[in-house]
């Protein structure tokens, strides 16, 4: 098979997984006799995707969204949950985190984080490499009920080794082997990612970027980067970076404050002034996701890098067993109530966790809204007036008016607790 007919081949079976994901357009209409399997009532709805805001009723029906009305009869439905006029939204999309556990070393079961994000979708960002991913794939995919896609590591055992840095032998950054998990994953794999730190990668430059974005072209499937950085090696690299980032790949950590090994500061922000490197990126539609961490978010950092335009794209958390035990407290709520905080207006920060990351992900063209048709995710949010004080990853403290906060979850119609279904299904 040559490559050029390899690559058409995977690509269009790309295509059938993908489709596959997607909901049929034409569903049978509800009878006068028919019923929703759940009604959340009194909803406080925010929907971005739709320019939607306002009271109203939303009726989910064999897993999607089937009606958004002023009032719904709850005897139309087989259960109510009712919202309370609490601010309900679609279901949350973390873009950035880590719930590959006993594959990975900091993974957390992505249905153990529903309680304190509200997350319906989660990315594994290169939890797993080519060695492992399958292991993601019947291990942790089969046996959550939380929507997941993931970023194949440039790495071959991905992040199975942490503590100890992945990449300081290049060898393990296997391009065909990458390349080929991806195409063979594509239904659910968006990429590959590719970790820049000094601390990660020594003394190996641009090598491990450059080796990711080949297994993305390689692979013959649509496939992004996904980048992390903090702390790279030289204040050259940086630029770098963001030089070879293609429209579409993602930038993690974008507003991360974490020092090299030899202390400077190394990131988009340098002595104060955003690099030109990074608002050519900007333009060029590199994705600038937050996640957040145990070490990667510098207020000192954001504020500047926002004021000269570079305001983030995505708010994502980089929840794994480290990060959930430090200070800055980096679920995805509170990441969130962070940018409110910051200027954000609450449309804004809702975009930037539904529509925004279901953009990258690209696989559900409704996936991130609450339009008929959708998924059945709805996230039931909170949102708690008084002060508040905040930290980020370096002890830098803010205070803050509002802050967001868990309720109830729903994924593809079946809410996580009461009330129960029955049978009961996953989705």
């Amino acid at each position: 098979m040559t490559n050029h007919t390899r690559r058409a081949w995977l690509a269009a079976g790309a295509g059938t997984a993908f489709a596959s994901l997607v909901p049929l357009a034409a569903r049978a209409a509800m009878g006068p006799n028919d019923k929703f399997d759940l009604l959340v009532r009194n909803a406080n709805v925010l929907d971005p995707s739709q320019n939607l805001k306002g009271t109203r009723d939303i009726g989910i029906r064999y897993g999607q969204i089937e009606s958004i009305a002023a009032s719904i009869a709850p005897e139309r439905a087989e259960r109510v949950f009712d919202a309370a006029g609490r601010l309900v939204t679609p279901g949350l999309i973390d873009l950035h985190a880590h719930t590959f556990p006993y594959g990975s070393a900091i993974g957390i079961p992505a249905d153990e984080l529903v309680p304190y994000q509200c997350t319906t979708t989660v990315v594994s960002a290169g939890d797993a490499g080519a060695n492992n991913i399958a292991a993601f794939r019947r291990l942790a995919m089969a046996q959550a009920r939380t929507r997941q896609f993931a970023f194949v590591h440039i790495g071959v055992v991905g992040l199975a080794g942490f503590p100890v840095p992945e990449l300081f032998n290049i060898e393990y950054a296997q391009v065909d082997a990458c390349a080929r998990a991806v195409a063979e994953n594509a239904d659910f794999v968006l990429g590959v990612k590719v970790r820049m730190s000094e601390n990660v990668i020594a003394k190996n430059g641009l090598e491990p970027l450059k080796r990711a974005v080949a297994a993305c072209e390689k692979s013959g499937v649509p496939a992004k980067v996904m980048c992390h950085i903090g702390g790279v090696q030289t204040r050259e690299l940086m630029s770098q970076i963001l030089d070879t980032l293609r429209a579409g790949d993602i930038l993690t950590h974008c507003y991360s404050g974490a020092l090299n090994d030899a202390n400077d500061g190394t990131n988009i922000v340098q002595d104060g002034k955003v690099l030109p490197a990074a608002l050519a990126a900007k333009k060029r539609g590199v994705i600038f996701d937050i996640g957040h961490g145990g070490g990667s978010f510098d207020y000192t950092i954001a504020e500047a890098a926002i004021a000269q335009g570079c305001p983030p794209d995505t708010i994502s958390s980089d929840i794994h067993v480290f990060s959930g035990n430090t200070p800055g407290l980096p679920f995805l709520l509170w990441v969130m109530s962070k940018f409110l905080n910051m200027g954000f207006t609450l449309e804004q920060v809702i975009a930037m966790a539904t529509s925004a990351p279901a953009r990258v992900i690209g696989r559900n063209p409704k996936l991130g809204s609450l339009q008929n048709g959708a998924p059945g995710d709805v996230s039931i949010i909170e949102l708690v007036e008084g002060p508040v004080q905040f930290v980020d990853t370096r002890n830098n403290v803010r205070g803050g008016k509002a802050h967001l906060r868990p309720v109830q979850t729903v994924v593809g119609g079946v809410p996580y607790g009461r009330p129960f279904n029955s049978p009961y299904s996953v989705r």
